[in-house]
C-alpha cells in the first residue's frame, strides 16, 4: 500500500459521519438550538422578545466558534455583537418606547416573499460552504485555529476585497440611516411650523 493510500485510509478511519465525537455532537446540538432561536427571532411579533432571542442566537454562534477552537473570534462575537449591537438594539427599543406586547405596526404583509428570499439565501450559503470545505477537517486537538495571528493572516491575505466591500456596505447603510432620520426630522419640523401658523391665525 502506498503512503498516500495509507494516509487516506487513516483519514477515513479517523473521521466519519457514522462515528461522531463528543465535540461534533455538541456542535450539532448547539447549532440546532441556535437555528431555533434565529427562527423565533424573525417570527415573533414582540420586538423585545425578538431582541432577547437574538441574544440567544448570537451566543450560540459564539459557542460554535469555541467548539471549533476559534477562541479569539468567539470572544469578538461576544464583545461586539452581544456586548454592543444587542445592547444598542435594546436601548433603541426603550428610547423609542416600543410596545412590550405584540406590535401590529411592525408586521409586514410580505412574509411569503421574505420567506422565499431567506430559503434561497440559506440554500445558496449551505451549498457554497459545503462545496468549499467538503474535504477539510479541523484538528480540534491541534493548535488554535482562531488566534489573532491566524485570523489576521487569513483576513488580510485572502479576504481583503470582501472585507473592504463589507466596510463600504456598512458605510452606505450608515449614510442612508442619517438621510432617512434627517428627512423625518425635517418633515416633522415643517408639520409643526404649519400647525403653529394655523393656531396663530
Amino acid at each position: 500500500m502506498t503512503p498516500a493510500a495509507t494516509t487516506l485510509a487513516a483519514a477515513a478511519t479517523g473521521h466519519g459521519f457514522l462515528s461522531p465525537t463528543g465535540v461534533e455532537i455538541a456542535f450539532v446540538l448547539v447549532g440546532l438550538a441556535t437555528l431555533g432561536a434565529a427562527v423565533v427571532t424573525v417570527t415573533t411579533k414582540q420586538l423585545v422578545h425578538a431582541a432577547l432571542w437574538l441574544v440567544v442566537a448570537l451566543g450560540g454562534i459564539a459557542v460554535e466558534y469555541l467548539l471549533l477552537t476559534a477562541e479569539f473570534i468567539a470572544w469578538v462575537q461576544v464583545l461586539i455583537y452581544l456586548g454592543s449591537v444587542v445592547v444598542l438594539l435594546l436601548f433603541g427599543l426603550m428610547l423609542t418606547k416600543a410596545p412590550i406586547g405584540r406590535s401590529p405596526d411592525a408586521d409586514s404583509n410580505n412574509r411569503p416573499v421574505a420567506l422565499g428570499v431567506a430559503l434561497v439565501a440559506a440554500a445558496s450559503l449551505v451549498w457554497v460552504v459545503v462545496d468549499a470545505f467538503r474535504t477539510t477537517w479541523i484538528d480540534l486537538d491541534g493548535p488554535a485555529q482562531g488566534s489573532t495571528k491566524v485570523s489576521g493572516e487569513i483576513l488580510f491575505q485572502h479576504w481583503v476585497l470582501p472585507f473592504e466591500a463589507l466596510s463600504v456596505l456598512l458605510l452606505a447603510a450608515l449614510i442612508g440611516a442619517i438621510v432617512l432620520s434627517r428627512r423625518d426630522t425635517a418633515a416633522s419640523g415643517s408639520a409643526d411650523d404649519t400647525n403653529t401658523k394655523g393656531q396663530q391665525r
